[in-house]
């Protein structure tokens, strides 16, 4: 029996499960027409400036093809959130564009009731986007309003060098995710909740909002994205990796190194920031789930030590093409 067609399949699916997407007071905005038109109408907040961020996930290239449904949309939606939690921003609205080869409801529905749920907990509203027929992928758009933006380029010589909780857990991950080895019923907790369940870190970038110089997520591995800050505001780099945040996982895990598992792995989606002297204090006493690890500098390069020697890792991080 053939599934539902296109409209049938956004009406049913996509089209009531969501918030609606409205604020009162001094962050009031609206959704005017969501879905079902040619375009949504959108009213923002008044004086904040929008961010918007778009990524794509393919099947078999950034999650398994064959995975449980719900976890693929709660995976797809958070880890584009975490790109507005970098930039300090709220999030307000979102699109879908949704690659199927069926228009299968034993997918859709749990699809569905995953997307609707990760949006609903963090207030952000799905307001259109696009289906057609094809290999499965996933093209989601965020948009989000703030204040100060947390951008790349901020960043100044002296300044601390911070990341948030630990990193490591969800490239350890991968594997037990994958079935290529076994691992515990602890391990197998861990992996599911870092692969599938990524926490985009709103609290702590909203903590470190009016004091952080630069700010990203680490989604390609701590040391390549590091480098992006790097790049983007004319500076280096200098790391001491002694008490470098190393996930539990990771730590459990055999193969790679755990240290270089938490450097290089990638999809931690925590925060990467830059901090001021002047303001190191002050960050401190809000006792928030970050470690400094290093320090930025004039000189063009990221420079590692480890036990008092230098030291580099093999790899810097996922590498797109």
């Amino acid at each position: 029996m053939p599934g539902p067609g296109e409209f049938e399949l956004i009406r049913e699916y996509f089209g009531s499960r969501f918030n609606t997407g409205a604020r009162q007071g001094s962050d009031a905005y609206t959704v005017a027409l969501g879905i079902g038109d040619d375009c949504a109408l959108l009213n923002p907040p008044a004086g904040k400036t929008l961010a918007t961020s778009v990524d794509t996930l393919v099947a078999g290239v950034h999650f398994p093809a064959a995975e449980d449904p719900f976890r693929i949309a709660c995976r797809a939606l958070r880890v584009n959130l975490s790109d507005l939690a970098a930039m300090n921003a709220e999030p307000l609205w979102f699109t879908l564009a949704l690659t199927l080869r069926d228009s299968d409801p034993e997918w859709l529905e749990p699809f569905a009731r995953g997307l609707a749920q990760t949006a609903n907990q963090y207030g952000i509203t799905l307001v259109g986007g696009d289906t057609t027929k094809g290999p499965l992928s996933i093209t989601i758009q965020v948009t989000g309003a703030c204040e100060k933006p947390l951008r790349r380029d901020g960043a100044g010589a002296g300044d601390r060098v911070f990341v948030s909780n630990q990193l490591g857990a969800a490239a350890a991950a991968l594997p037990l995710i994958l079935r290529e080895v076994d691992g515990s019923v602890t391990q197998m907790k861990q992996a599911f909740a870092a692969y599938h369940f990524p926490e985009p870190q709103f609290a702590v970038a909203r903590a470190i909002g009016p004091y952080a110089s630069a700010a990203l997520d680490i989604s390609d591995g701590f040391l390549g994205d590091l480098g992006h800050i790097c790049e983007a505001s004319g500076l280096g780099a200098d790391l001491n990796l002694d008490d470098f945040p190393v996930a539990e996982l990771a730590r459990t895990m055999k193969g790679a190194t755990a240290l270089e598992t938490a450097l290089t792995g990638g999809d931690d989606y925590q925060l990467c920031f830059t901090l001021p002297e002047k303001h190191l204090q002050t960050v401190q006493k809000l006792q928030l789930p970050i470690t400094a690890v290093g320090r930025m500098r004039a000189a063009a390069g990221i420079q590692c030590t480890l036990d008092g020697k230098p030291w580099q890792p093999g790899a810097t991080g996922y590498r797109h093409f």
